[in-house]
């Protein structure tokens, strides 16, 4: 579109934090303590962390408006407030058995080479 929007990273910075979108672990005791979902541990495990380290710092989306001069956050959702923009959720829930995520015991979303093993 023309558009000229230069990309920028908020590596080694707050901004995340700042955002609500990166938690410390003492921030995550309350859940750390309580009984953690199989499906997150399996999903750290899969990924080759903890489980703290899987949910200390989470996906968000932020929309933000330039008016007289002042950076105004007019929007922001996380976790599954992002779905709209994964099209692959809203194709699955128009499927005869849907996303098959009945009671999250384990991660229903497989990649292509995981498919033998069911």
């Amino acid at each position: 579109m023309g558009w000229p929007i230069d990309w920028v990273s908020s590596a080694g910075s707050d901004f995340n934090r700042d955002l609500g979108f990166l938690h410390t672990r003492e921030e995550l005791a309350p859940f750390l303590e309580g009984r953690i979902p199989p499906v997150v541990e399996q999903m750290a495990d899969a990924t080759g962390t903890d489980v703290a380290g899987y949910v200390s710092e989470g996906p968000g989306l932020s929309a933000y408006a330039l008016s007289d001069g002042n950076v105004y956050r007019t929007y922001v959702t996380t976790a599954r407030g992002l779905e709209p923009a994964m099209a692959y959720y809203g194709l699955l829930d128009r499927t005869p058995r849907g996303r098959q995520e009945e009671g999250e015991l384990e991660h229903w979303l497989l990649r292509h080479d995981e498919y033998a093993a069911r």
